[in-house]
């Protein structure tokens, strides 16, 4: 990886000898997208691992990863926050999370719009969540073959990242992290400034699907 960009090792259904293996050759960032897999893998590694949740999460479920995890990447809701932000209090933790917007031209995707996502920075919405500390920006490219939509698209969520921590209410020091790219577009997605790519399959290979 270049210099400033985290990998996070996306380990989604791969198993737990195969992440013992990356994190001998030096791996320390994983994600998991599912929290059940995730609190099977995270006593089975050893504590220095940092853990990004970077899929959909259910309110009901944050409980079960607050007391450990690093970061959730994937805050798509004021709902989710608060609950984030009520369960990090009762671990007296302070959680950090990415902001995750919409930027694909995919009704599947998740996350808030670009103008959602302004009003939450500059109306001071975040101010209320005392045990959450934000720390930039998530978002997924259309799955596509067009790389000219594919970098628009990244380069829209490096826009609004710049915007944000242009604003005078922004901590810079804490807001820097822009995660964007997986594994079929990551390269773009450094190209347009991304901080932090998700990457799974140029890792470990195809998926599995029988983690334990």
């Amino acid at each position: 990886m270049p210099e400033g960009v985290k990998l996070v090792a996306v380990s989604k259904f791969h198993s737990i000898e195969t992440m013992k293996e990356a994190y001998n050759a030096g791996q320390r960032i994983f994600g998991e997208s599912r929290v059940q897999e995730l609190t099977v893998k995270q006593p089975a590694l050893p504590e220095d691992v940092e853990w990004h949740f970077i899929g959909i999460l259910q309110t009901n479920k944050v409980k079960y990863i607050v007391p450990f995890v690093t970061m959730i990447q994937s805050v798509d809701s004021l709902r989710l926050m608060q609950e984030i932000d009520r369960q990090a209090k009762n671990c007296d933790r302070t959680i950090c999370v990415l902001i995750e917007v919409h930027i694909a031209g995919e009704d599947s995707k998740h996350g808030f719009s670009v103008e959602e996502c302004k009003s939450l920075f500059s109306d001071n919405i975040l101010n209320q969540f005392a045990h959450i500390q934000v720390c930039g920006l998530m978002g997924m490219a259309t799955f596509t073959d067009n790389t000219e939509q594919i970098r628009h698209e990244f380069g829209t969520l490096r826009t609004l990242f710049d915007e944000i921590r242009s604003m005078p209410n922004v901590d810079r020091s804490v807001f820097c992290d822009l995660s964007m790219g997986m594994s079929d577009d990551y390269r773009i997605a450094m190209e347009e400034g991304s901080t932090m790519v998700r990457i799974g399959t140029s890792i470990f290979g195809v998926r599995r699907y029988n983690f334990c």
